[in-house]
């Protein structure tokens, strides 16, 4: 089979581009050819000849709205030109202006743009302009994308509902293909503390992702640390023009909140971690959550994290609001106090990340695209009836 994937990025340092990545990799076990059109490729696939390339250099643009604007252009032509070369094309959203077989949505711009914590409802300057320009093209746009797919795959619970509800997309059409996590490189260990920086002898929680926002809640985290005197948390995440250290200085806990910057460690922070709390107000499908879960953590999220679903009473705490001091406060002080409880809570994490590995995940996909070809192919002899059928005439009878 010939498949076509439309994508920013295929490579493995990103969410949505590591999907792709491993979704290449099955692919070329199966023997089918891949065409890529991308912005970036990783390295070893450019090489391999099951592999083509089709490259659109957009970087030189100023902004990401005008990049992603002339890729989905000149990706749209290039397709008009090849589309009959193909079994199947997938596509990200509005990545392309040109349809696909399958929409794999990894972000609903429609309901981000409602959210309460919208970048533009923050910063009530140019910057959060930019940003509800950007959402509300890119939320026009895929409404229009996803209405065109025979197929949308959505990468967390949280996503399917929203193409329900928000962009009017029918339950029939979808189905939830859960980001996947890489088991051999988050996986159980001990990491040194102290080679790392972390306080030695305490409970200690992490945290990681974007802090210069209230996106991802490390404020209703800080309160409800305030309220838990025995443990500590460790911060992963940039700094630079971040509100939080100020705020965890406000609330007396400099001493027990580490922030570490941004760090290529994490999985090595992860192994030094006693718990992992991430109750973010807004998220697709988290994959920072699987790789604490694969690391052997007990989580502690929110419903209005995509992913949550996946972390079950067996491994860690799912609020049903993500601004429940208390409740969270709860979470955390149950698993500070018993030793017990987090090892069999991480146990339990980890069993739930062997299920969902980039791999298993990478099949679901190629499973779908062959069973989407082979059912149209199947259609398509059944619709050649006998009175549809070209007629045979015998000569020189």
């Amino acid at each position: 089979m010939k498949f076509c994937i439309v994508t920013p990025y295929v490579i493995k340092g990103d969410g949505q581009g590591r999907a792709n990545y491993e979704i290449v990799w099955e692919a070329i076990r199966r023997g089918h050819q891949i065409t890529l059109v991308a912005r970036k490729v990783a390295p070893e696939l450019q090489e391999h000849p099951l592999v083509k390339w089709v490259h659109f250099d957009v970087e030189k643009y100023p902004t990401a709205l005008i990049k992603e604007m002339v890729f989905s252009s000149r990706s749209n032509r290039w397709l008009q030109k090849h589309r009959h070369e193909f079994d199947l094309v997938q596509v990200y959203g509005a990545v392309t202006s040109a349809p696909g077989d399958v929409n794999t949505s990894q972000f609903v711009h429609t309901s981000w743009q409602q959210s309460p914590v919208h970048t533009a409802r923050i910063h009530k300057n140019i910057y959060g302009i930019y940003h509800w320009a950007y959402s509300a093209l890119n939320s026009h746009w895929e409404k229009q994308a996803f209405q065109q797919a025979k197929v949308a795959v959505a990468v967390s619970d949280k996503i399917k509902q929203e193409l329900i509800d928000d962009l009017g997309i029918e339950d029939s059409r979808i189905q939830v293909i859960h980001n996947g996590v890489d088991v051999e490189e988050f996986t159980l260990g001990n990491a040194k503390r102290t080679e790392l920086g972390l306080a030695e002898g305490v409970n200690l929680a992490l945290f990681a992702g974007d802090i210069r926002t209230n996106r991802k809640n490390l404020d209703t985290v800080l309160h409800a640390l305030a309220k838990v005197s025995d443990l500590h948390l460790v911060v992963v995440g940039s700094t630079e023009g971040s509100p939080y250290p100020s705020m965890a200085a406000t609330l007396g806990l400099s001493d027990r909140v580490h922030f570490l910057g941004f760090r290529r460690d994490i999985a090595k922070i992860m192994q030094a971690a006693d718990m992992f709390v991430f109750p973010s107000r807004y998220e697709a499908c988290t994959l920072v959550l699987l790789e604490a879960m694969a690391s052997g953590l007990p989580a502690i999220t929110a419903t209005s994290a995509g992913g949550a679903e996946l972390v079950t009473s067996e491994c860690g705490f799912v609020l049903e609001n993500s601004d429940d001091v208390e409740g969270l406060a709860t979470a955390l002080k149950t698993l500070a106090g018993d030793r017990q409880l987090r090892i069999r809570m991480g146990q339990a994490s980890r069993s739930v990340a062997e299920r969902n590995t980039w791999v298993s995940k990478a099949q679901l996909y190629m499973d779908l695209f062959e069973g989407i070809v082979n059912d149209k192919h199947h259609r398509n002899s059944t619709d050649l009836s006998p009175s549809t059928r070209p007629s045979t005439v015998l000569r020189g009878a």
